[in-house]
């Protein structure tokens, strides 16, 4: 939902950075692998309860994940790290209800509910740039994207605010988690009727 809206706020200063980082060598591949290594190590500090430190890396991890696009716009873009870019956000974001529910028995019933949510909105988001991408469409909405990117309630941007929120009020896990997986869900009826009208032949 803000991810459009924060567009033109963030990417000027990330495409700055990422020229900076490409005239260096660095690629968009390695931001995107160092990246899942700091947001993997994030869910872990949480897991065994350094929840400061889990705090400190998931920012590290969105920076990482700005950055990698950032040089590939540099660079230019790549199918394969697309691939690599939308496979290793997934993977940091069911790992933070993970990093929980290991911390706490009592977070366990949360974060299995808010990872299959994550599941179904994932499943959304790429069936969605799957029949967009056979029609032809295309948007530029979320940035220039190896695929189509769907908008929906719950996004990026909103993702991480919940697991900021999760990590300065720990206490309230079960809460925080089961309000974001009703709005991934609601997630998945927008996108869903979206695709009805979008793709109504």
């Amino acid at each position: 939902m803000l991810d459009a809206k924060l567009r033109p706020l963030i990417d000027p200063p990330l495409n700055r950075a990422g020229q900076f980082l490409a005239g260096l060598g660095v690629t968009a591949n390695g931001l995107t692998f160092t990246g899942l290594a700091l947001g993997l190590g994030g869910a872990a500090a949480i897991a065994f309860g350094h929840i400061g430190w889990g705090l400190a890396l998931i920012i590290a991890n969105r920076l990482a994940d700005g950055l990698d696009g950032a040089v590939a716009r540099v660079r230019g873009p790549s199918d394969l790290g697309g691939y690599f870019d939308i496979v290793a956000d997934f993977a940091f974001y069911v790992s933070i209800p993970l990093g929980f529910g290991l911390l706490s028995a009592a977070n366990t019933l949360p974060a299995l509910v808010l990872t299959a949510s994550f599941v179904l909105t994932g499943v959304s988001f790429l069936a969605f740039a799957v029949i967009a991408a056979k029609r032809g469409d295309t948007t530029e909405a979320h940035g220039r994207k190896s695929f189509f990117y769907s908008t929906g309630l719950a996004e990026g941007t909103e993702t991480i605010a919940v697991f900021i929120a999760m990590c300065l009020f720990p206490s309230w896990f079960g809460a925080i988690a089961y309000g974001y997986a009703a709005l991934c869900v609601l997630t998945v009826v927008q996108r869903s009727a979206i695709a009805a009208s979008a793709f109504r032949d």
